[in-house]
Formats: C-alpha cells, structure tokens, sequence
C-alpha cells in the first residue's frame, strides 16, 4: 500500500489549493483536466510511479480537497499552480492533461526556474481548432450546459466528454465510474467556460509562451486521438526549444484512464532522464 498524505497552500487570494502525496523521491505535480479532479485523473498512473517520485496530486479551486472561489479564471488557475510549485523545495516535474497540460505550459514559461521537466498528455488547445472542431466543441458545451439544467449531471459530463474522447475512451470511463464521479463538477467546469472566453491573457498556443520554456518537454499524444490532439502536440514541438513527441499506441485523449501503465512508464523514462538541480 502506497503512503498518502496531503499538502495545502494558501494562495494570494486566500484560496486553499490541496493535493493528496503520494510515495517518495524527486517531486512531481500532475495537473487535472477540465473534467476532474487531481486524484480522479491520476490515480491510475500514479500507482505505478510512487516508488519512484514524491506525486502530488492538486484539484483546482473548487475541487477535491481545494476550496472554492467566484474567480476560477485561467490566469488565476495558473497562479494557483505557481503558488503551489512555489511550497516546494526545488525544481519539479510538471504533468498535465489536456487542460491541465495548458497550465503546465504557461506556469513553466512564467517561472523557468521553478520547473525542470514538463510532460503533457493530450494537449488540447481550443485557441488553435478550425472552425468544424470550435463549432463541436461549442455544441458539446451548450449540449451540457442544457442537462446540467435539468439536474443530469452525469449525462451533461458524457455530452461534453463526446468531444475529446473517443469511443474506446468513453467506454474505458464509463466502465472505471469517471463519468458518473465527475459529474458533481459540471456547475463548475461550465463556470471555467464562461470565465474561460473572457480571458485575454497569455495563452498556451502563443508562440513567445512557448518559446520562454527553457525546461525539456514531453508532449505525450494518443495515436488514435481526434485530429485537433495531434495538431496541439505538433505545435508545442514545433515552438518550445526542447520538445518531442511521443505517441501512444491505441491510445485516444483519456490516457490516464485507458493505458496508466504504459503512460507511467514513459513518464518515468522522461523525468528520470532529465537533470535536476537543487
């Protein structure tokens, strides 16, 4: 049995940002996706690594073990990452899925020093889509925003997740109880939304964001994921110094659910080879 406790930090705004840790060595943070929260994302893959890494596991406002605020902004999400990186002695490992992989960017261009490696799984970058994708993934959300309102959460978070899953994913979701734990968090996810399309500051997609990270990056895609994941990966490689892609055989966008072994390891051989200095 792996040894778990928690971390919390107070940030500049007076919110309680709290993972749970698990296991020992260098440190890593792995970053939720829009859906979830810290441990309903990594669970899985964090099983495999905790005799390698100390994995900190933090939700965003409003989630998990984090309290909540009316600002849940993308800016002020990024802030929350650097405030907790910031509680940290050392460099760490950054890990983020899909919107999660977002926050990894910008934090990690913002604070060069702090971060020593960043990995992204999924990346999923709505600023670069075509009008098709932008006009699905609006669907999805007015699609959600509609059962949300007629208290079916768990069937509003399947409508949204039918974006960037696929089918294999949604299936491996329903099967582990994603979906149904997830579902608590639309009234949420549907606030960063709306928070989300009034933003106006820096932006993972932009090229002078990408091009201030000075740490190795990981971009981590499925090889069966929806063409506007593979877009997102290709132009993180394209634009920050040190980038590689690596495809996940059969994987779609939910890697964390679907293939955690095969995603722990290729995390492991990543970070594991990357310098850190104290």
């Amino acid at each position: 049995m792996r040894s778990q406790r928690t971390h919390e930090v107070i940030t500049t705004d007076g919110v309680t940002i709290g993972g749970t840790v698990h296991g020992d060595g260098p440190p890593l943070v792995f970053l939720q996706g829009i859906m979830g929260d810290g441990d309903l994302d990594w669970q899985a893959p964090v099983d495999q690594l905790t005799d390698r890494f100390t994995c900190h596991l933090p939700s965003w406002r409003g989630r998990g073990l984090s309290s909540d605020h009316q600002d849940v902004s993308f800016g002020r999400l990024v802030d929350d990452v650097l405030d907790y990186v910031d509680s940290m002695p050392g460099p760490v490992g950054l890990v983020g899925w899909s919107a999660g992989g977002n926050l990894a960017l910008v934090a990690a261009g913002a604070q060069p020093e702090a971060v020593h490696a960043v990995a992204l799984v999924g990346p999923s970058m709505p600023w670069l889509m075509d009008e098709h994708d932008r006009a699905a993934l609006g669907a999805a959300a007015a699609r959600m925003g509609e059962l949300a309102a007629r208290g079916r959460l768990t069937e509003a978070i399947r409508a949204f997740a039918g974006f960037p899953f696929t089918d294999g994913d949604l299936a491996v979701a329903e099967d582990v109880g994603y979906l149904d734990a997830v579902g608590r968090y639309v009234p949420h996810l549907l606030n960063v939304q709306q928070q989300a399309m009034a933003y106006d500051g820096p932006t993972p997609e932009e090229p002078a964001v990408l091009g201030a990270i000075s740490a190795p990056v990981l971009v981590l895609y499925g090889s069966d994921a929806k063409p506007h994941d593979l877009a997102a990966a290709q132009h993180v490689a394209d634009h920050v110094p040190d980038a590689h892609t690596r495809a996940l055989p059969g994987a779609g966008h939910a890697a964390p659910l679907t293939q955690p072994e095969a995603l722990a390891e290729a995390l492991a051989g990543f970070v594991l080879s990357t310098p850190r200095s104290v």
